[in-house]
């Protein structure tokens, strides 16, 4: 899949790159597709939900009157889970919500997710951005110029850069991530991928060195 590749104004700079089909042209897999999505959402979970056994409310420990001869029901203690203020019967305890998916599961999911924003046109290729310091407003400009200012914006780089990921960080509708990081979930929560022409050739760099 040959992919043009534009300046920071969106237009044509004459080069292109080439994005291998075994990891953008293949059918996608919905299913693993779900489970990666699951897996990601789980995992920002805390799980630190606590709610107070019998065991561990306060009151007394002594039992409320005698077992028999009063005309009514049996009681333990104040504690009871029957009472306001007693402990809670079965309630949530802190636990991991982590869920475990093999590797090759995990990759599957991820190509099926850039598979098809390649089906949908999604990819934008730019060249090198060269920032001296944050500036939001030169990125925007960018953004506009590539014609992704008002979508979801994933953006892609392929080493952390501070300028970029500061310029970056005050778009709510941008969101920028390192190629090492790239998950399913991010890229099918993202309307476009956008990613400098460098992160871009670390695909075909990839498939050249599986095939050699």
């Amino acid at each position: 899949m040959q992919v043009e590749v534009l300046n920071i104004k969106g237009e044509k700079t004459g080069r292109s790159v080439e994005l291998p089909d075994d990891i953008f042209g293949i059918e996608p897999n919905d299913h693993v597709i779900y489970l990666a999505v699951k897996q990601y959402q789980a995992a920002q979970r805390q799980g630190t939900h606590k709610v107070k056994t019998r065991a561990e409310v306060q009151g007394a420990s002594r039992k409320l009157h005698k077992q028999k001869g009063t005309g009514g029901s049996r009681k333990g203690n104040i504690r009871n889970p029957l009472y306001k203020g007693g402990g809670t019967i079965f309630g949530p305890k802190p636990h991991k919500w982590d869920i475990k998916l093999n590797k090759k599961v995990k990759d599957l999911a991820k190509m099926s997710a850039l598979s098809y924003k390649a089906k949908e046109n999604a990819i934008v290729i730019v060249e090198e951005i060269a920032m001296e310091s944050p500036k939001t407003k030169h990125l925007m400009d960018v953004m506009a110029g590539l014609k992704v200012a008002t979508k979801k914006t994933l953006f892609i780089m392929p080493e952390h850069n501070d300028n970029l990921y500061l310029s970056t960080r005050n778009v709510p509708n941008i969101a920028s991530i390192l190629l090492s990081d790239i998950n399913t979930y991010d890229v099918m929560n993202a309307d476009v991928l956008v990613m400098t022409e460098s992160a871009a050739k670390v695909f075909s760099d990839e498939e050249a060195a599986v095939v050699a």
